[in-house]
Protein backbone atom coordinates (compact mmCIF):
# COMPACT_ATOMS: atom_id res chain seq x y z
CA UNK A 1 0.00 0.00 0.00
CA UNK A 2 2.83 2.41 0.91
CA UNK A 3 4.65 1.60 -2.36
CA UNK A 4 1.48 2.17 -4.37
CA UNK A 5 0.91 5.53 -2.69
CA UNK A 6 4.53 6.55 -3.31
CA UNK A 7 4.19 5.67 -7.01
CA UNK A 8 1.01 7.73 -7.26
CA UNK A 9 2.68 10.74 -5.63
CA UNK A 10 5.72 10.36 -7.91
CA UNK A 11 3.48 10.24 -10.98
CA UNK A 12 1.57 13.32 -9.81
CA UNK A 13 4.86 15.13 -9.20
CA UNK A 14 5.98 14.32 -12.76
CA UNK A 15 2.71 15.65 -14.16
CA UNK A 16 3.05 18.82 -12.07
CA UNK A 17 6.63 19.28 -13.27
CA UNK A 18 5.58 18.73 -16.89
CA UNK A 19 2.99 21.52 -16.70
CA UNK A 20 5.04 23.84 -14.47
CA UNK A 21 8.24 23.88 -16.53
CA UNK A 22 6.82 25.90 -19.46
CA UNK A 23 5.46 28.48 -17.03
CA UNK A 24 8.82 28.66 -15.27
CA UNK A 25 10.66 29.20 -18.57
CA UNK A 26 8.14 31.87 -19.58
CA UNK A 27 8.63 33.66 -16.27
CA UNK A 28 12.43 33.53 -16.54
CA UNK A 29 12.42 34.79 -20.13
CA UNK A 30 9.97 37.57 -19.31
CA UNK A 31 12.64 38.90 -16.93
CA UNK A 32 15.28 39.09 -19.68
CA UNK A 33 15.95 41.86 -22.16
CA UNK A 34 15.20 41.41 -25.86
CA UNK A 35 18.92 41.52 -26.65
CA UNK A 36 19.63 38.71 -24.20
CA UNK A 37 16.94 36.54 -25.78
CA UNK A 38 18.24 37.23 -29.27
CA UNK A 39 21.64 36.00 -28.10
CA UNK A 40 20.03 32.56 -27.71
CA UNK A 41 19.96 32.49 -23.90
CA UNK A 42 16.50 30.96 -23.77
CA UNK A 43 17.24 28.29 -21.17
CA UNK A 44 19.74 30.31 -19.13
CA UNK A 45 19.08 32.22 -15.91
CA UNK A 46 18.57 35.98 -16.57
CA UNK A 47 21.91 37.80 -16.44
CA UNK A 48 20.30 40.94 -15.06
CA UNK A 49 16.60 40.40 -14.25
CA UNK A 50 14.43 43.37 -15.23
CA UNK A 51 10.72 44.23 -15.42
CA UNK A 52 10.78 46.21 -18.66
CA UNK A 53 8.93 43.43 -20.52
CA UNK A 54 6.18 43.41 -17.87
CA UNK A 55 5.82 47.19 -18.09
CA UNK A 56 5.58 46.99 -21.89
CA UNK A 57 3.01 44.18 -21.62
CA UNK A 58 0.89 46.21 -19.20
CA UNK A 59 1.11 49.29 -21.42
CA UNK A 60 -0.16 47.19 -24.33
CA UNK A 61 -2.79 45.14 -22.47
CA UNK A 62 -3.69 47.12 -19.35
CA UNK A 63 -6.91 48.46 -20.87
CA UNK A 64 -7.91 45.00 -22.11
CA UNK A 65 -7.17 43.55 -18.65
CA UNK A 66 -9.67 46.01 -17.17
CA UNK A 67 -12.15 45.16 -19.96
CA UNK A 68 -11.91 41.48 -19.06
CA UNK A 69 -12.60 42.30 -15.41
CA UNK A 70 -15.59 44.44 -16.41
CA UNK A 71 -16.83 41.50 -18.49
CA UNK A 72 -16.09 38.63 -16.12
CA UNK A 73 -17.36 40.06 -12.82
CA UNK A 74 -20.95 40.89 -13.90
CA UNK A 75 -21.28 37.78 -16.09
CA UNK A 76 -20.06 35.42 -13.37
CA UNK A 77 -22.24 37.10 -10.71
CA UNK A 78 -25.44 37.28 -12.78
CA UNK A 79 -25.12 33.88 -14.45
CA UNK A 80 -24.35 32.10 -11.16
CA UNK A 81 -27.30 33.67 -9.36
CA UNK A 82 -29.67 33.01 -12.28
CA UNK A 83 -28.45 29.42 -12.54
CA UNK A 84 -29.07 28.87 -8.83
CA UNK A 85 -32.54 30.44 -9.06
CA UNK A 86 -33.55 28.47 -12.16
CA UNK A 87 -32.18 25.24 -10.73
CA UNK A 88 -34.22 25.77 -7.56
CA UNK A 89 -37.40 26.40 -9.55
CA UNK A 90 -36.88 23.38 -11.82
CA UNK A 91 -36.22 21.13 -8.83
CA UNK A 92 -38.66 22.25 -6.14
CA UNK A 93 -41.37 24.16 -8.01
CA UNK A 94 -42.43 21.80 -10.80
CA UNK A 95 -44.80 23.27 -13.38
CA UNK A 96 -46.36 22.11 -16.63
CA UNK A 97 -43.58 21.92 -19.18
CA UNK A 98 -40.77 21.90 -16.62
CA UNK A 99 -39.43 18.63 -18.05
CA UNK A 100 -39.32 20.18 -21.52
CA UNK A 101 -37.39 23.13 -20.09
CA UNK A 102 -35.01 20.67 -18.43
CA UNK A 103 -34.45 18.80 -21.72
CA UNK A 104 -33.96 22.09 -23.56
CA UNK A 105 -31.32 23.22 -21.07
CA UNK A 106 -29.64 19.82 -21.27
CA UNK A 107 -29.41 20.06 -25.07
CA UNK A 108 -28.20 23.67 -24.90
CA UNK A 109 -25.47 22.67 -22.44
CA UNK A 110 -23.79 20.57 -25.13
CA UNK A 111 -24.08 23.08 -27.96
CA UNK A 112 -20.84 25.03 -28.54
CA UNK A 113 -21.22 28.78 -28.29
CA UNK A 114 -19.80 29.15 -31.82
CA UNK A 115 -23.10 27.78 -33.18
CA UNK A 116 -24.79 31.03 -32.15
CA UNK A 117 -22.18 33.37 -33.63
CA UNK A 118 -23.68 34.02 -37.08
CA UNK A 119 -27.36 34.18 -35.97
CA UNK A 120 -26.42 36.55 -33.15
CA UNK A 121 -24.36 38.80 -35.42
CA UNK A 122 -27.24 39.06 -37.93
CA UNK A 123 -29.90 39.60 -35.24
CA UNK A 124 -27.93 42.26 -33.36
CA UNK A 125 -27.18 44.08 -36.62
CA UNK A 126 -30.89 44.15 -37.51
CA UNK A 127 -31.76 45.40 -34.03
CA UNK A 128 -29.20 48.16 -34.36
CA UNK A 129 -27.25 47.06 -31.30
CA UNK A 130 -23.65 48.08 -31.80
CA UNK A 131 -20.51 46.41 -30.61
CA UNK A 132 -20.11 46.97 -26.89
CA UNK A 133 -19.14 45.29 -23.65
CA UNK A 134 -22.78 45.40 -22.53
CA UNK A 135 -23.87 43.31 -25.53
CA UNK A 136 -21.14 40.77 -24.80
CA UNK A 137 -22.22 40.57 -21.14
CA UNK A 138 -25.85 39.92 -22.15
CA UNK A 139 -24.79 37.21 -24.63
CA UNK A 140 -22.77 35.31 -22.04
CA UNK A 141 -25.40 35.62 -19.30
CA UNK A 142 -28.09 34.17 -21.60
CA UNK A 143 -25.80 31.45 -22.92
CA UNK A 144 -24.99 30.44 -19.32
CA UNK A 145 -28.61 29.57 -18.41
CA UNK A 146 -27.97 25.78 -18.79
CA UNK A 147 -25.69 26.00 -15.75
CA UNK A 148 -28.96 25.68 -13.81
CA UNK A 149 -28.57 21.91 -14.24
CA UNK A 150 -25.62 21.89 -11.80
CA UNK A 151 -27.82 23.47 -9.13
CA UNK A 152 -30.88 21.37 -10.01
CA UNK A 153 -28.98 18.15 -9.41
CA UNK A 154 -27.66 19.53 -6.12
CA UNK A 155 -31.11 20.65 -4.96
CA UNK A 156 -32.59 17.19 -5.57
CA UNK A 157 -30.83 16.18 -2.37
CA UNK A 158 -32.47 18.94 -0.32
CA UNK A 159 -35.06 17.54 2.14
CA UNK A 160 -38.54 18.78 1.28
CA UNK A 161 -39.37 18.72 4.99
CA UNK A 162 -36.92 21.59 5.56
CA UNK A 163 -38.63 23.75 2.96
CA UNK A 164 -42.11 22.83 4.23
CA UNK A 165 -41.13 23.77 7.78
CA UNK A 166 -39.85 27.13 6.54
CA UNK A 167 -43.13 27.73 4.68
CA UNK A 168 -45.09 26.96 7.83
CA UNK A 169 -42.99 29.60 9.61
CA UNK A 170 -44.10 32.12 6.99
CA UNK A 171 -41.18 32.03 4.56
CA UNK A 172 -42.08 32.96 1.00
CA UNK A 173 -40.30 32.00 -2.21
CA UNK A 174 -37.54 34.60 -1.95
CA UNK A 175 -36.98 33.91 1.75
CA UNK A 176 -36.61 30.21 0.98
CA UNK A 177 -34.15 30.89 -1.80
CA UNK A 178 -32.06 33.64 -0.21
CA UNK A 179 -32.00 32.50 3.43
CA UNK A 180 -32.04 28.71 3.17
CA UNK A 181 -31.22 27.38 -0.29
CA UNK A 182 -28.51 29.79 -1.42
CA UNK A 183 -26.35 29.57 1.75
CA UNK A 184 -26.42 25.76 1.43
CA UNK A 185 -25.32 25.91 -2.22
CA UNK A 186 -21.73 26.99 -1.58
CA UNK A 187 -19.98 23.86 -2.99
CA UNK A 188 -21.83 23.99 -6.32
CA UNK A 189 -21.65 27.78 -6.39
CA UNK A 190 -17.85 27.60 -6.18
CA UNK A 191 -17.73 25.16 -9.11
CA UNK A 192 -19.95 27.35 -11.28
CA UNK A 193 -17.97 30.49 -10.39
CA UNK A 194 -14.65 28.82 -11.26
CA UNK A 195 -15.95 27.37 -14.53
CA UNK A 196 -17.62 30.62 -15.53
CA UNK A 197 -14.70 32.84 -14.62
CA UNK A 198 -12.29 30.63 -16.57
CA UNK A 199 -14.59 30.58 -19.59
CA UNK A 200 -15.32 34.31 -19.60
CA UNK A 201 -11.75 35.38 -18.87
CA UNK A 202 -10.54 33.28 -21.80
CA UNK A 203 -13.20 34.75 -24.10
CA UNK A 204 -11.74 35.31 -27.55
CA UNK A 205 -14.06 34.79 -30.54
CA UNK A 206 -17.11 36.71 -29.32
CA UNK A 207 -14.86 39.36 -27.81
CA UNK A 208 -13.29 39.84 -31.23
CA UNK A 209 -16.64 40.02 -33.07
CA UNK A 210 -18.88 41.94 -30.68
CA UNK A 211 -16.54 44.61 -29.30
CA UNK A 212 -14.56 47.49 -30.74
CA UNK A 213 -10.76 47.60 -30.55
CA UNK A 214 -10.74 49.63 -27.31
CA UNK A 215 -13.28 47.34 -25.63
CA UNK A 216 -11.76 43.95 -26.38
CA UNK A 217 -11.02 41.45 -23.60
CA UNK A 218 -7.43 40.54 -22.88
CA UNK A 219 -7.28 37.29 -24.86
CA UNK A 220 -8.47 39.00 -28.05
CA UNK A 221 -5.94 41.79 -27.50
CA UNK A 222 -3.20 39.27 -26.67
CA UNK A 223 -3.65 37.50 -30.01
CA UNK A 224 -3.16 40.81 -31.78
CA UNK A 225 -0.10 41.88 -29.79
CA UNK A 226 2.16 40.90 -32.70
CA UNK A 227 5.42 42.68 -33.34
CA UNK A 228 6.25 45.00 -30.46
CA UNK A 229 9.95 45.69 -30.90
CA UNK A 230 11.83 48.21 -32.96
CA UNK A 231 11.61 47.64 -36.71
CA UNK A 232 8.77 45.16 -36.33
CA UNK A 233 10.93 42.59 -34.52
CA UNK A 234 9.00 40.38 -32.12
CA UNK A 235 9.84 40.96 -28.48
CA UNK A 236 9.30 37.46 -27.12
CA UNK A 237 9.99 38.59 -23.57
CA UNK A 238 7.06 41.02 -23.83
CA UNK A 239 4.82 38.35 -25.34
CA UNK A 240 5.67 35.91 -22.55
CA UNK A 241 5.02 38.56 -19.90
CA UNK A 242 1.70 39.37 -21.60
CA UNK A 243 0.69 35.69 -21.68
CA UNK A 244 1.49 35.32 -17.98
CA UNK A 245 -0.38 38.53 -17.21
CA UNK A 246 -3.44 37.15 -18.99
CA UNK A 247 -3.19 33.86 -17.08
CA UNK A 248 -2.72 35.33 -13.58
CA UNK A 249 -6.41 35.88 -12.64
CA UNK A 250 -7.53 32.35 -13.53
CA UNK A 251 -4.50 30.92 -11.74
CA UNK A 252 -5.35 32.99 -8.67
CA UNK A 253 -8.98 31.78 -8.73
CA UNK A 254 -7.92 28.13 -8.86
CA UNK A 255 -5.34 28.58 -6.10
CA UNK A 256 -7.83 30.34 -3.81
CA UNK A 257 -10.89 28.17 -4.47
CA UNK A 258 -9.48 25.01 -6.01
CA UNK A 259 -9.84 22.90 -2.85
CA UNK A 260 -13.63 23.37 -3.06
CA UNK A 261 -13.80 22.49 -6.77
CA UNK A 262 -13.86 18.68 -6.62
CA UNK A 263 -16.14 18.68 -3.58
CA UNK A 264 -18.62 20.97 -5.31
CA UNK A 265 -18.42 19.10 -8.61
CA UNK A 266 -19.37 15.86 -6.88
CA UNK A 267 -22.15 17.61 -4.93
CA UNK A 268 -23.69 18.83 -8.17
CA UNK A 269 -23.39 15.55 -10.05
CA UNK A 270 -24.30 12.66 -7.78
CA UNK A 271 -28.04 13.33 -7.66
CA UNK A 272 -30.70 13.30 -10.34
Amino acid sequence: MMLKRSLIYALLALFALYFALPLAFMLLNSLKSSAELRDGAFLAWPRAPELSAWRAAWDALGGSFVNSLLLAVPVVTLSSLLAALNGFILCKFRFRGSELVFIGLLVALFLPIKVYLLPLAISLAKLGLGKSLGVLIAIHVIYSLPLALFFRNHYLGFPDELLRAARIDGAGFWALFLRIVLPLSKPVFVVVVILQFTTIWNEYLFGLVFTEADGRPITAALAQLGATGEGGVRDYNVEMAAALLAALPTLAVYLLAGKHFTRGLVAGAVKG
